[in-house]
């Protein structure tokens, strides 16, 4: 127990850097994107009328 790794916690913690080595988006990234936007597009409207009736 004289080593000082012998002493430290392993947590099972691996450093992954594939995804910082991409450029640019993914289909996946412009997919979830696309679909965020559009339910925030078509809620906005609906929110908007609520707000008014019930102020």
């Amino acid at each position: 127990m004289n080593n000082q790794n012998d002493m430290a916690p392993d947590y099972g913690v691996t450093m992954n850097f594939d995804r910082a080595e991409q450029q640019g988006f993914s289909t996946g990234d412009i997919l979830w994107a696309v679909g965020v936007w559009s339910v925030i597009l078509t809620l906005s409207p609906v929110i908007v009328f609520y707000m008014l009736m019930v102020a």
